[in-house]
């Protein structure tokens, strides 16, 4: 495992963003684990955030697109702090952009905040983590009724490794209903090893593999 990942894990856990014990997923799955990206807080945590996306999204997509994509209400900070990085890492100029929950009717009108998607544009998502693809099938009207754009992919911090509505993982069925290329910075495979005999206990291990003959993708 490269060692941004390791780092990237270790993060997450410091920031209290990655926990273990009894939680429910947007997808009401029973879950021993949950990502929350709500607990980026300060300045300094953001920026590093950014670097750890900015690092998946470059070995990914490359930078040679025009708009970075953040779903209300986390993906906005993640496409602001995400954007930034890819400038100063590696001198790309990408337009954040995010939606508004309501539609805006005065000053600066419409349910789009950041930077406008036109034309031509090639978009790539960000996201926090992905369990169902609930969010993506939301996220891609909203791009689409704005302008003739084309959306590149997803990127998430973590790959739960989970089924998504069949038998493949949530990421695998973005691919192949919609065409999109996914990626994640680390992989819940990754974390568990990473992990494994330190904060992941014998006992948190087996909730975890238990979770995952249930939900695991094939």
């Amino acid at each position: 495992m490269e060692q941004y990942k390791k780092d990237f894990i270790d993060f997450m856990v410091e920031c209290q963003v990655l926990r273990f014990g009894d939680f429910v997923t947007k997808s009401g799955r029973q879950t021993p684990f949950f990502v929350n990206t709500g607990f980026y807080r300060t300045g300094e945590q953001l920026k590093k955030l950014g670097e750890y996306y900015a690092q998946a999204i470059q070995s990914r997509f490359g930078t040679d697109f025009d708009v970075l994509f953040g779903p209300a209400y986390k993906g906005i900070p993640l496409s602001v702090t995400a954007s930034i990085a890819l400038s100063s890492l590696y001198g790309a100029s990408v337009r954040y952009c995010s939606n508004r929950k309501e539609v805006k009717d005065h000053g600066d009108k419409g349910i789009l905040l950041g930077g406008p998607i036109q034309d031509g544009d090639r978009v790539v998502i960000i996201e926090d983590v992905t369990t169902a693809g609930t969010s993506i099938r939301e996220t891609l009207p909203i791009i689409q009724a704005q302008a003739d754009a084309k959306v590149l992919g997803l990127v998430v911090s973590v790959d739960r490794c989970e089924r998504g509505t069949g038998s493949k993982s949530a990421l695998e069925e973005i691919r192949e209903t919609f065409g999109l290329e996914t990626t994640a910075i680390v992989t819940m495979k990754e974390v568990t090893e990473h992990l494994a005999g330190s904060i992941i206990d014998d006992a948190m291990m087996a909730k975890i593999d238990a979770y995952y003959r249930q939900y695991g993708a094939e």
